[in-house]
């Protein structure tokens, strides 16, 4: 299996927690003299069999995100940290750029004016770049996510 196939597993398998959750939700409690739609201590141990496969899969994805490289020589965790920072520096940049986005207060004939503080086109250029070294690593990384065999 192919280390983007175990990801998209991953994936299916936390959708399929979520539904299970919220299943096991609906039925623990009944009114009385009622019977639930489905046996929650069924669903409970269909969960934790999902849960320990899900264990079993992470392991085996952390372990070739470990091993694995990229061609510039970076294992795919570190692109992958890496990414996550990005990602958050990007968001961090578009929170100030929302933040000087504010309609003039009218409290009487006169209106409060904001003014930005910070530099938004210079800022927003910053978004951009980073944005496209997001868009740039990630495709990166699913390019080895798709060559690299699951051990």
């Amino acid at each position: 299996m192919k280390l983007a196939e175990a990801l998209m597993l991953r994936a299916d398998m936390q959708k399929k927690l979520a539904s299970l959750r919220e299943r096991i939700t609906q039925n623990a409690v009944v009114q009385e003299g009622d019977t639930p739609a489905e046996d929650p201590a069924k669903l409970m141990k269909e969960a934790v069999g999902v849960l320990d496969e899900l264990e079993r899969l992470v392991t085996r994805i952390n372990s070739a995100n470990q091993a694995s490289k990229l061609p510039d020589g970076r294992t795919l965790m570190q692109a992958i940290a890496r990414r996550d920072a990005l990602v958050q520096q990007h968001a961090l940049i578009c929170a100030a750029i929302a933040g000087t986005k504010r309609e003039p207060d009218r409290y009487s004939m006169r209106e409060i004016k904001w003014v930005a503080t910070v530099d938004v086109p210079k800022l927003q250029k910053q978004a951009d770049d980073l944005a496209k070294k997001v868009r740039e690593l990630n495709a990166l990384i699913q390019e080895t996510n798709w060559t690299v065999e699951l051990g």
